[in-house]
C-alpha cells in the first residue's frame, strides 16, 4: 500500500492509466452507495471525460456495476473480491482476533488493526461490541496518519528515511496546520520512546481518545498498527496513559511472541530496561528536514 518512491512522470515503469483506474475504485468508501462520474471526478481530481472512459472500462471488466436509473455506479463483486482476498492473506488479522477481543472486553473500547493507505490508515480488523458506544469505524474505514494514535504509532515504526518522506507528504497535505500537526506527531514520538505507545486525545475528533502501538514483522510486510479507543468521557487522558496504553502494549507484545516465538524487547521488558532513543523534539525536525 506504499506509494511509489518515484514520481509517475519520471518513472517509465509506472502505468498511469492503471493508476487512474485504481484511483476510481479507491474513491468508493464503505459508507457509499452509488457514485456518479461527477462525484468520482471530484474525489480523484481527474477530468470528467477521463472518468467516463475509466468507468466504462471498469464496467466492461466487471469491477463496477452501472445503475442506469441514477446514472451512477457501485462496486461490483469482482472489485470486492480483491479486498476479501487481501484480507484472507493477512494472517495477522486472524491471529490477532482473540487478543483484540479480549482487550475489548477488558477495557470497553474498540480495538482495531490497520495498515497504511497513502496518508491514512485503513482498518482491516476490528473488535467492538454493542457496548462500545461512539466508535462507528469498521473494516475498510480510514483514519488519518497525522492525528490518530494508530497512524502516529505506524509513523514512528518506519525507518528514518521513510518517515521523513511521509512527514513531508503530510506537511504538504495539511498546509498551514502543519506546526500544530507536527507538534502532535513529535509528542507521540516522545510518548512511544517513554511508554511504548502513541496517544491522540481529541486531536482527530474532539470526543475520541485513543492509544496506538505498532507491530513490526520480519517478513517484509507492514509495519501494522493497533489502536484502542473510546469516547473521551470513557477514556480520560490519565486512563489512557496509566491503563489503556500499557494494556495495548502488552497485547501487541503477546502477538509478537505468538508470531515469532521470541521474547519481546519492548519498553515493558524488565530484562531489557534500556529505553529507545527519543525521536521527538527539535533534533528530529532538523534531522528529517521538516522544520
Amino acid at each position: 500500500m506504499k506509494r511509489p518512491p518515484k514520481k509517475p512522470a519520471t518513472d517509465r515503469s509506472f502505468v498511469i492509466a492503471l493508476s487512474r483506474g485504481l484511483d476510481v475504485l479507491r474513491a468508493f468508501r464503505p459508507s457509499d452507495g452509488l457514485l456518479g462520474n461527477q462525484e468520482l471526478a471530484a474525489r480523484t481530481n481527474l477530468p470528467k471525460p477521463t472518468i467516463s472512459r475509466l468507468t466504462y472500462t471498469l464496467t466492461k471488466l466487471g469491477y463496477l456495476t452501472p445503475v442506469p436509473r441514477f446514472e451512477k455506479y457501485q462496486l461490483a463483486p469482482a472489485a470486492m473480491a480483491l479486498g476479501y482476498s487481501a484480507l484472507a492473506n493477512m494472517g495477522i488479522r486472524h491471529l490477532s482476533d482473540p487478543y483484540r477481543d479480549q482487550l475489548m472486553r477488558e477495557t470497553g473500547g474498540a480495538v482495531a488493526i490497520g495498515a497504511r493507505d497513502r496518508l491514512s490508515m485503513i482498518y482491516f480488523g476490528q473488535s467492538r461490541s454493542e457496548l462500545t458506544v461512539g466508535v462507528l469505524l469498521d473494516v475498510g474505514s480510514k483514519v488519518p496518519i497525522a492525528t490518530t494514535a494508530m497512524g502516529r504509532a505506524y509513523l514512528w515504526a518506519l525507518p528514518d528515511e521513510e518517515r521523513a518522506t511521509l512527514m513531508r507528504e503530510i506537511k504538504e497535505h495539511v498546509g498551514p496546520n502543519w506546526p500544530k500537526v507536527r507538534d502532535g506527531i513529535e509528542r507521540s514520538g516522545e510518548c512511544i520512546a517513554k511508554h511504548g505507545f502513541a496517544m491522540s486525545a481529541g486531536e482527530w475528533h474532539n470526543d475520541i481518545h485513543a492509544v496506538g502501538v505498532a507491530l513490526k514483522l520480519n517478513d517484509g510486510t507492514g509495519p501494522y498498527a493497533f489502536n484502542c479507543g473510546a469516547p473521551a468521557f470513557k477514556f480520560s487522558e490519565v486512563l489512557l496513559k496509566n491503563d489503556i496504553g500499557p494494556r495495548l502494549v502488552a497485547m501487541v507484545r503477546n502477538i509478537e511472541v505468538a508470531l515469532t516465538g521470541s521474547i519481546s524487547r519492548g519498553p515493558q521488558n524488565k530484562e531489557n530496561p534500556k529505553k529507545p532513543r527519543s525521536p521527538g523534539g527539535k533534533v528530529a525536525r532538523i534531522a528529517e528536514g521538516i522544520r
